[in-house]
């Protein structure tokens, strides 16, 4: 057996290379999307929630964003995202530079209602696929790719968001790790 004398950086504790290859069960492409994108759903749910209700339309300066303007962005991409993967004709994304919501969703309890809508709608989308669907490819006007990336695309989509919202409970002074 090949020895490495690798230490873990955080537990100290010594392994070896041939341990580290199996045989043994690897979860399919369909699990790895469907749970990484539940899981981004449902941290950027925790971080929503945690939020004061005042957060939502609260501007920071001249260019930034709201809260309601990220939400309103993020179930944009998941539910065009969401038509293409089930062949339907998308909606036109809107021309302007930076995604801004629309009068009367600056509501904490509308944003919320909104995003749980979404991601129940995207979820529903990718479990309904088979592994086979999932990997196969996939044209969009940006070129071929699969469903299983464009999973990948949405998951990285909302832990990007979810960190800009964490940045905004930090500057509101909240300094609690919500999940």
């Amino acid at each position: 057996m090949n020895q490495l004398a690798i230490r873990c950086r955080f537990r100290r504790l010594p392994f070896d290379n041939a341990s580290m290859v199996t045989d043994s069960y690897r979860p399919e492409s369909k699990t790895i999307a469907f749970n990484a994108l539940k899981g981004a759903c449902g941290t950027f749910l925790k971080d929503l929630k945690a939020l004061p209700d005042d957060a939502f339309e609260k501007k920071f300066g001249v260019a930034t964003r709201t809260v309601a303007d990220i939400v309103y962005e993020v179930n944009l991409v998941n539910d065009h995202v969401g038509m293409v993967m089930r062949l339907e004709e998308p909606f036109t994304w809107p021309d302007e530079q930076w995604i801004k919501a629309p009068v009367g969703f600056g509501t904490k309890e509308i944003a919320i209602e909104a995003f749980e809508k979404s991601s129940e709608r995207i979820l529903a989308t990718v479990e309904a696929f088979t592994r086979d669907q999932i990997e196969e490819p996939l044209k969009t006007d940006e070129g071929e790719t699969t469903r299983f990336e464009r999973c990948r695309f949405m998951t990285l989509h909302l832990w990007y968001h979810s960190g800009q919202l964490n940045f905004i409970q930090t500057i509101l002074g909240d300094e609690v790790w919500h999940w």
